[in-house]
């Protein structure tokens, strides 16, 4: 199986390293017909998320490719200097892997709910780059599912399963009790309004933030006032905490500009990747400074739950072997077709009997239906190795 990956995560990376190499929609879009178009590459998916960035690759059979090479081509990184901060898997564990990425097991928050759509979103950009083969169309479907099996069938933890949840709960921490807080939130995307949502429904008066640029209709959660991201320090001036969750590449928050407020949020949260606040923020002892980092894993660990997640997990890296098994088969079908149909002898002085006189379309088209529906029935016991020397038996009998 000329399966293999690469990722640079929250466990073999630090968040400076992630942050150097994390993608936007707009750059996986860009990358993925680079990557594609590097030789021995047949299909690619990138996914990238606030604490991964990994790249999927099946290859030409016999191809060795090194993923982390390949990636680090496309998006113009030095390869060696992440070789530490990196692991690659190949073959089943490259699909194992996802599998367990798909649940939520290698999440930084332990049973993330989020991280499943994030694989579906993965594929389907590659979908529309056209860069996914038939392999990894179907290794990432079979993912999903099971993240989906997995999140429906089981609880893995008992807590918020989401970044934005999670920073909520640390912020009720810090402060003892959220009720009657004043909190900003910085970025209306996905994550901010989750943010928004989380702290609203704990009692906070939450206030988002919105570009002036942005047209159409804008989502704010209920219960949310609205203000102007451009005069952001001023609403952010007085209030109790602050929550960062864009795509920007730029500071959304800088040292200079707390260092200018009054009264700046006794806690931030940035949940971007690349962070959106300035680092030198945490330098002003006025104020506490919480990264993705920080916020560690809140994941109670459920053992039951865990074990009923594996047995999903293998049911479906299961049925996609069958499938890859089947597929990888397809052309020892067609050679026992060849020989089944050449195993039938009859007299041509016959073929007047049929209408059409043609017994060896006839004959053809019965030997193809019956050994699709044969094989097709007992897909699970079909792999190469046995049709091979089916193949091998039939041909003996032959004489050939």
């Amino acid at each position: 199986m000329d399966l293999c990956m690469t990722g640079i995560d929250f466990v073999h990376a630090p968040l400076e390293k992630r942050e150097a190499v994390s993608l936007v929609r707009g750059q996986v879009q860009a990358l993925l017909p680079c990557i594609a178009a590097q030789k021995g590459v047949q299909g690619c998916v990138l996914l990238a998320t606030c604490n991964r960035t990994e790249l999927y690759l099946h290859g030409a059979e016999g191809t060795q490719l090194d993923a982390l090479a390949v990636l680090a081509e496309a998006a113009g990184f030095d390869a060696a200097e992440y070789r530490g901060y990196s692991i690659t898997r190949t073959g089943e564990n490259a699909v194992h892997h996802l599998m367990q990425v798909a649940a939520g097991l290698e999440s930084q928050i332990f049973g993330d709910d989020q991280i499943v759509s994030q694989v579906k979103g993965a594929v389907a950009l590659a979908r529309e780059a056209k860069t996914v083969d038939a392999v990894l169309d179907t290794m990432f479907r079979r993912a999903v599912t099971a993240g989906k099996r997995v999140r429906t069938e089981t609880r893995l933890t008992g807590v918020p399963a989401s970044a934005a949840e999670v920073g909520a709960r640390r912020a009720a921490q810090f402060f003892g009790s959220l009720e009657g807080k004043r909190a900003v939130v910085i970025g209306n995307g996905e994550m901010g309004r989750l943010a928004a949502s989380t702290l609203r429904a704990q009692g906070c008066a939450v206030t988002v933030t919105l570009r002036s640029y942005h047209h159409g209709e804008t989502v704010v959660p209920a219960g949310c006032d609205t203000w102007p991201y451009d005069t952001r320090c001023e609403v952010l001036d007085g209030a109790d905490l602050a929550v960062s969750a864009t795509t920007s590449p730029h500071f959304t928050l800088t040292a200079e500009q707390v260092a200018a407020m009054q009264n700046p949020p006794r806690l931030l949260l940035d949940l971007a990747m690349p962070r959106d606040i300035e680092q030198a923020v945490g330098e002003d002892g006025r104020v506490r400074l919480l990264n993705l980092d920080d916020l560690g894993d809140l994941g109670d660990y459920n053992a039951e739950a865990r074990e009923v997640a594996m047995r999903i997990l293998g049911e479906e890296e299961q049925a996609f072997y069958e499938w890859y098994g089947y597929r990888q088969a397809l052309p020892l079908i067609a050679a026992v077709k060849d020989e089944a149909l050449a195993r039938l002898h009859y007299d041509h002085a016959y073929s007047g009997l049929h209408e059409d006189g043609d017994l060896d379309g006839l004959a053809e088209l019965a030997v193809n239906k019956t050994v699709d529906l044969l094989l097709g029935g007992m897909k699970e016991l079909v792999d190469a190795e046995h049709l091979a020397a089916c193949l091998a038996h039939m041909r003996k009998g032959s004489g050939r």
